[in-house]
C-alpha cells in the first residue's frame, strides 16, 4: 500500500487505480503524471544549465576587449536565450503549473510550490526586463552591458537551484513529517 492509499478514510471508493473520496479533486492518470514530471524535470534542469552556460559567456565577454569578439559573444547569449532560455522557461512554468492542477499538491496549496511558481516567474521577468535589453546593447558596442548580464544570470542561477532544492526537501511536508515521528 502506498502513502497515498495509507491515508485514505475507510470511506474511499476504489475507482480504476486510484482512490477516490466524495469531493475529492481528480488527479492526473499515473503514466500521464509521470510523463508531466519527466517533462517538468527536464525542462527545469536544461534551463539551469542553459542560465549556467549564459553565465559563463556573459563573465568572459566581460574579459574581451575586441569588438568584434563581443559582438560574437552577444549573438551567442542571444542564441542560448533564443533556442534554450525562452522555450525551457515556459515550458517550465506550464508543465509546473499543469502538476500543480493536476496532482495534490496544488499550485498554491503548499507554500513551496507557490515558491517555485514565483521563482520560475521572475526568471522570465528577469529574460525580458535585464537580460534581452543588456544583450541587445551589448549587440550596439556598449561593453558596459556586461555587468547586468552577469547579475541576471546569476540570479537566474540561484533562483534555478533554489527552485530545485524546494522540490526536493518540499519544507513544511518534510518538517510536518519529522515533528509527526517525533510524537
Amino acid at each position: 500500500m502506498n502513502e497515498a492509499t495509507a491515508t485514505q478514510p475507510p470511506t474511499a471508493v476504489a475507482s480504476g487505480t486510484e482512490l477516490t473520496r466524495p469531493g475529492a479533486r481528480r488527479t492526473l492518470p499515473l503514466g500521464v503524471r509521470h510523463a508531466l514530471l519527466t517533462a517538468h524535470i527536464v525542462m527545469s534542469v536544461g534551463l539551469l544549465g542553459d542560465s549556467a552556460g549564459y553565465l559563463a559567456v556573459a563573465v568572459r565577454t566581460s574579459t574581451i576587449d575586441d569588438p568584434s569578439l563581443v559582438h560574437d559573444a552577444a549573438k551567442t547569449l542571444n542564441m542560448f536565450s533564443l533556442v534554450f532560455g525562452i522555450p525551457l522557461s515556459f515550458g517550465a512554468l506550464l508543465t509546473g503549473i499543469a502538476l500543480g492542477i493536476g496532482t495534490r499538491w496544488g499550485v498554491f496549496r503548499y507554500p513551496w510550490v507557490t515558491a517555485k511558481l514565483a521563482l520560475i516567474v521572475s526568471v522570465l521577468l528577469v529574460g525580458g526586463l535585464v537580460l534581452a535589453p543588456a544583450s541587445s546593447r551589448l549587440l550596439d558596442g556598449d561593453t558596459g552591458a556586461t555587468g547586468p548580464l552577469i547579475a541576471g544570470a546569476t540570479y537566474d542561477v540561484v533562483a534555478l537551484t533554489l527552485a530545485t532544492v524546494l522540490a526536493v526537501y518540499k519544507p513544511g511536508r518534510t518538517f510536518r513529517r519529522i515533528r509527526d515521528a517525533r510524537r
